[in-house]
């Protein structure tokens, strides 16, 4: 069994993505993140530029973000 967690892509206006995930990577302010199911607790701010999101029945998707903060 393939373990998932919950991704929520907001911006002030709406919500643009909400679903499960397997992974994820990001540009972070430090460098490449990829995030996986039961990785450490995080705060960071993110870089402008893609998400790629492995969803739970492994489609890929890429959002495009103009910054932000990502919580794990």
């Amino acid at each position: 069994m393939t373990m998932t967690m919950q991704l929520e892509i907001v911006s002030a206006q709406e919500a643009i993505f909400s679903g499960k995930i397997t992974r994820m990577t990001v540009s972070g302010q430090e460098g490449e993140l990829g995030i996986h199911p039961g990785h450490t607790a995080l705060l960071t701010g993110i870089k402008p530029g893609e998400v790629l999101v492995i969803k739970a029945d492994g489609l890929e998707e890429v959002f495009y973000v103009s910054g932000g903060m990502l919580e794990v």
